[in-house]
Formats: structure tokens, sequence, C-alpha cells
């Protein structure tokens, strides 16, 4: 289970594998105080797709095309994360305001999507079976 929470909000036990996807530091956390078990900046949008997010210059829809692009030329940033997804519980966090509209809803959708592609392949041979008169 891949899940998204705010570095503001305790960690929960079910969190799993906490990750701060965030390229900077949460304002007002402290280092000490703030649970994860690791800190993927790479994995974070760039500063100049950040900051257009940010000021406006671009709609969230403009903002996850783009991140998504950036995501899929550089999959050595987010590999061990679908990894950790497959072997247990991984809660992205991130410190934008937002709840429904930033980089962690993306990245866990993006992950969500290579976990499907991990799955079980199937073709039209596996169902053979279901149809006998073929």
């Amino acid at each position: 289970m891949i899940q998204c929470k705010r570095a503001y909000e305790a960690p929960a036990p079910d969190d799993g594998r906490r990750v701060l996807v965030d390229r900077l530091w949460p304002r007002n956390c402290r280092k000490d105080k703030l649970i994860i078990d690791a800190w993927l900046q790479d994995v974070a949008p760039s500063p100049e797709l950040r900051k257009a997010f940010k000021s406006g210059a671009m709609t969230f829809d403009q903002f996850k095309a783009a991140y998504r692009q950036a995501l899929g030329a550089q999959p050595q940033h987010w590999w061990e994360l679908v990894d950790t997804a497959c072997n247990g519980n991984l809660t992205l966090v991130y410190a934008a305001h937002s709840t429904s509209e930033n980089n962690a809803v993306v990245l866990a959708e993006w992950l969500e999507d290579e976990l499907e592609k991990r799955g079980e392949m199937s073709s039209p041979a596996c169902y053979l079976p279901e149809f006998p008169d073929h």
C-alpha cells in the first residue's frame, strides 16, 4: 500500500517505510523530530518545475504531466520505492499545504502504475481453458 502524508502529521503504526519526497526540508520541522526512513530529494520535482507550479505559472494538470515526464526519464530515482511498496507499506511524506495537489500524490499514482505493470502478465493464451471451443 502506498499512502501520502504531510510532514506535519504524526506517524502511524501502519505507515511502513516513511520517505520524504520533497527537494527542500519542510519548514518548521526539526530534523530530529520528523520521523522518516529516507529523504529522496532526487525523486522530487526539479526546482524549476516546483517554482512554476507554486507560483501559479502552471496548473496542477500541467505540473502533473511535466512531473510524470521527468519521472519517466529518471527511473533510478524511484525504482527502490516500487520495490518497497511490493514488500510492504510505503508512506510518501511531503510538506505541501494541499493534500490533493502535490508532488507526493503524483508520485504515488506513478508508483501504483509501475506496481500494476509488475503484476501477473496475461495474454490470450492464458484464457484458453475458459474457451474450450477454440
